[in-house]
Parts: structure tokens; sequence; C-alpha cells
């Protein structure tokens, strides 16, 4: 790809792609077709600022030429790069940076099937073997073998995405070679996914906090959702002021649920301080860890619950303008919020005077495309804004210059929907759940070698036990990962441990976003291992030579472990934790900095190569 603009042209589909998004263009400089009345326009460039400031809509067009087309030609990205006056050169960089995307040609309909670890513990190679070989060449589909998919409570998962006006999408999951083909030749055709409380084994549960409405509300009905309570959060909030939500959101003890654990009421604070103008509001959906689904099933069991607890954060931080960062993989949360928040704008819960309250906030729903780094804050900025989705050093920290470099908070989904009940029930009773130091409820994720996955709502101070308990763990348990490929292996004989982040970290283990994977001995752990160091190889970004070396060097050294066993892998050993260190205390990120985590843990604690 050049640095400036070539003779390609685009297709009449392409162009339609991207005028559907950005509207017709207005000079043969942004693409028009050229006549004698426009040749003369060619001589300058129309739109300067006003068309530089739409460079956040590179990712938006990009996924409406991918979704239209099936890939990203040169000539539809050329188009692309004049309507919105970006180099050629910096686009194609944005394109190549995300999976889901494709600037080769490709057949209309790709099927994504999920290898990673709990897909891959449940068959997954078996069954791309069998697809592949049953749709054979020149079906029309592409089989592309990916990363988790977040359908971990029902693996192995495969997405089929068939290109067109409109896109189609099929899952199928728990996927067997009959149904993944019929979810790619036919998606319109495809069963329809279970309702998210299937994904929900406490479901019903008067106990739950954070999921008792999934599957006691319809997700689709404003009406029903605030009949249980919804909007009773928001209100409370116009009464308290900003101040006085921050003030409980404080007292409450709430820290984020991502794994970071920061205390959230201190970014707010922090944000709503600055005196820069305007703050934004960044709700992170991108849940991308290997095991982790919880977000997925908020967003389509309770969509409401996150626009309000939203607008929440943005009215007590002096936001007017939220961002929701949602995972490309997955297509019904997507309609479910899309859904939602339209719903939400047509009742006045939404837009410029919400509830009467004088108050303006709306909410974008941006789309990922495939990119676990885009679940670091700044890299989730940078991927907004049209950039590689690279993560940015620091300071300065969000909270003073984050997204187009303005004040901005930036939580998860399960950070979000904590404030409903913070202010509905009171911080002191808030925090009387849980802990002293980890306060209350928390959300799990457990998939693998258990009878009934899926998400789990505990208090924390539960134990690794309680909770292998309520999901059935199988006869002949061997190690269980916490935190998912950024966590840490722990063994059966450890299952005491308490879950709070205080605990676990005594225990010489993490926490993280509450990602809990059981394999039994039917499981060869090397092999898990090696997924392990492939995801990360894949996920590095490469804008650090710690992590973008280091992430190819334990790969390739537990390929050889994996290919040898015994005595002779122990200089391969030593390599691995030499190479840790040197990400784990040079990398820019967490990613770079965790790499090496489960692998250090299935060493030390399990014996793996023993």
């Amino acid at each position: 790809m050049d640095l400036r603009f070539g003779d390609s042209k685009p297709t009449d589909d392409e162009r339609a792609a991207v005028d559907a998004l950005l509207g017709p263009p207005e000079s043969s400089w942004e693409g028009a077709a050229r006549d004698e009345m426009r040749a003369a326009d060619l001589r300058w460039a129309r739109g300067g600022r006003a068309a530089r400031d739409r460079r956040d809509l590179l990712l938006p067009g990009l996924h409406a030429i991918n979704d239209r087309i099936g890939w990203i030609s040169e000539g539809a990205l050329d188009y692309l790069c004049r309507r919105l006056t970006v180099p050629p050169a910096e686009a194609y960089g944005v394109a190549t940076f995300y999976a889901m995307f494709s600037v080769k040609p490709r057949p209309a309909t790709v099927l994504h099937v999920c290898t990673d670890l709990a897909c891959a513990a449940a068959g997954a190679s078996e069954l791309c073997a069998g697809i592949e070989a049953r749709l054979g060449p020149g079906s029309g589909v592409s089989v592309e073998r990916g990363p988790c998919l977040g359908l971990c409570e029902r693996a192995p998962a495969a997405l089929a995405v068939k290109s067109g006006d409109p896109v189609r999408t099929a899952v199928s999951a728990p996927a067997t070679v009959e149904a993944a083909v019929l979810a790619a030749s036919a998606p319109d055709s495809a069963p329809e996914e279970p309702p998210a409380a299937m994904a929900v084994p406490q479901a019903g549960d008067p106990s739950l906090t954070l999921l008792r409405r999934v599957g006691l509300v319809d997700p689709r009905s404003l009406d029903d959702y605030r009949a249980h309570g919804g909007y009773t959060a928001l209100r409370r909030a116009f009464e308290l002021g900003p101040a006085g939500v921050i003030r409980e959101v404080t007292d409450s003890g709430l820290v984020g649920r991502g794994g970071a654990a920061f205390p959230t009421g201190r970014k707010w604070q922090a944000t709503a301080s600055q005196p820069d103008r305007p703050h934004y509001l960044v709700c992170n959906a991108d849940e991308s860890e290997p095991g982790t689904f919880k977000d997925r099933v908020i967003m389509e069991g309770d969509p409401y619950a996150l626009v309000e607890a939203m607008t929440i954060a943005a009215y007590a931080t002096g936001a007017h303008q939220g961002h929701l960062y949602l995972r490309g993989e997955y297509p019904r949360a997507i309609r479910r919020m899309r859904h939602a928040l339209d719903q939400a704008r047509a009742r006045g819960l939404l837009g410029d005077d919400i509830l009467g309250q004088g108050y303006a906030f709306d909410i974008e729903i941006r789309r990922g495309a495939g990119a676990y780094i885009c679940g670091e804050e700044t890299a989730l900025f940078n991927s907004i804004e049209g950039y590689r989705g690279e993560p940015r050093s620091k300071p300065p920290f969000p909270v003073e210059k984050g997204l187009f470099g303005k004040p901005t908070v930036e939580n998860n989904v399960e950070t979000l929907v904590n404030v409903l009940p913070i202010l509905t029930m009171g911080a002191p009773a808030y925090a009387a759940i849980g802990t002293q130091r980890s306060t209350g409820p928390k959300l799990f994720c457990v998939s693998g070698s258990v009878e009934r996955p899926g998400i789990y709502e505990l208090p924390f101070g539960a134990t690794l036990g309680e909770l292998l308990e309520l999901a059935g763990v199988r006869e002949g348990l061997r190690a269980v990962l916490l935190g998912g490929a950024a966590g840490g292996f722990v063994r059966p004989d450890e299952t005491d441990i308490p879950l709070t982040f205080e605990g676990t970290r005594q225990a010489g283990t993490t926490l993280g976003s509450g990602v809990v994977m059981a394999f039994d001995d039917t499981v060869p752990l090397p092999r898990l291992l090696l997924r392990i160091a492939e995801f990360f190889r894949d996920e590095s970004c490469g804008q650090c030579v710690p992590c973008r070396v280091g992430t190819v060097r334990q790969e390739e050294a537990l390929t050889r472990i994996v290919q040898r066993t015994g005595v002779a892998a122990s200089d391969d050993i030593a390599l691995l934790r030499e190479v840790g260190r040197a990400m784990r205390d040079a990398s820019i990120c967490g990613l770079g900095q965790t790499a090496w985590n489960a692998v250090e843990s299935a060493i030390d604690r399990l014996g793996a190569y023993e």
C-alpha cells in the first residue's frame, strides 16, 4: 500500500457502503464522479479540519465495507481515505490490525471457529477438521480458526458471517459439523440462539443482585425493565447530584471488575474534577480474555441496566457523550444494545433532557473488530479515534487526557452495573456484602470440565471450592485456571482459596476479571499452554520489543517442549523464565506483562513438564 492515493477504483457496492455511512461526496476530491463542472475542484482539498475531525469514522467505515463486500479492496480503502482525508498507508495499517477484516479477496461467507481454551478442550480441532472436510474447496465459505468467541459456556463455538446488505450472522454453539455448516450456508435458517438466561445457572434466584433480572424480564422491553426497578437508580442519582453519586460509589468500596481493581469512586472523582472540557465516558465491552463472557450475558439479558448505569456514570463525571465499545464477535449483544438505545432515546431517557432534569447525554456504539489488546483502555481510545489499537504510554492518565485528548472515565460492563444496586440499596448495605477489602457481589465465568458452565454471582469471599461445587466439577480435576490466559493455574488441592483480590494475591495467583476454567486429566496440559502462547503471540500489537519478540520466543520454546519431554526441556524452561521476566519488567502494557503468568504457574505449581 502506497503513501499516496492509487488508481484503483471502488465498485458501486463499495462506494454505496461508504456513502451509506458518510453521506454522498460533495466534490471530486472526496471521490465524486468527475465531470466538466467538477474537474476544477480537484485542484484543492475541501473539508480541511472538518474532514480530519471525522478520522474516528475510519473503523465504522472499514466495518461498512467489510460487512457489505466481505473484504476490503485497495479501491474501497482509497475511497474511504479520500472521504476522511486519511493517508492510505495509515488506513491500511488500521485495516490489517484487526482479525475480522481482510485486505485480500475471500468468500462472502466466513465461518469463525473458536480454537481457544474452553473450545479446544471440547474438541474444536476435530470440529474444524470435520467442517473443512464437509465444505471442501469451492464451497464459497472461508473457515477461519480463531480466538475466543465469548461463548465458553456452550463450547465448542462457531460464528458465521455472510456479507451483504444487510450483513447476516449466525451463531452455532455448542457446534456440531452439521450445525456449523448450516449456519454458514444459510444463516437465516440457522436455529435461534438460546436465551441469555441459559448461561445463568442461578437464574430466578431472588438473592441475586446483578443478575436478578436476567431471565425474569424481556430484554427488548423498556416497560418490563422499569416494572422491575429499572431507572430507580438514575432518579436517585439526580436527587443526590454528581458529587453525591461519587460519594456513594466511593463509600461502597466498589473497585474495577476488569482485573486492575482500581477504586471506581477515585477514578470518577479524578475525571469530574478536571477543568478541561468536554469529558467522555467509555464503556469497555470488548471482553476478549479467553474464558470471559459475563458482559455478553448482561448485554443480551439486561441491556437497559447498562444504559442506565452509563447514564449515571456520565452524570457523575460531567460527560455528555458516551461510547460503548462492543466486541464485533457479539452480534446478538450489538442488536440488543442498539434496540435499547433507540428505545431509551424515544422515551426521553437519553438525549437533550433526560427525565426532565436538563441533563443531556447520549451513547454511541463502536464495534470492535477482533483485537484483544483493545481491552486495554488507551488502546481502546486509539481504536475509537481511528488509529491502530496500540496502548499509549502513561502518564498522562485517561482521567487527564483520554479519548480525543480529553478527560475520560473508562469502566467495563460489570463495574458499571454494580452502580445500580449501590444507589438503590445505599453504600453501607452494598459494602456489607463480601469482605472488608473486596466489597459487593462478583460475577464468575465458569467453563471447562464442569457440569453446569455459565455465569455465577457470589459475594466476594466465597471459596473456589464453593464455586466449583455449584458448577458441578467433574471427576479427575487436574487444574483450575483463574483469571483467563493472563491469569494463573492452581492445583485441585488449593480450592480453599478465597475469591477476593487480596485472597488470590496471597495465594500467589490472580482473580483477574473472574474467569474460572476447570480442566480434568483428559486435557493435555502442555498443548493447552502452547495455545495460550499462540494467543499472546497473535494478539500482541507489536509496538514494544519485549512483547513483540518475547511472545514469539515463548511460543517457540513451548513448541519444542511439546515435541520432546523430560530432561531435554530444562534449557527451554530456563529460557522461558528469562523471557518471561523481560516481558513482565519492560512491556508497555498488561498484555506483555502477564503473557508469562499462566505458563509460569503451570511449571511451578503443576509441574507441567516434569
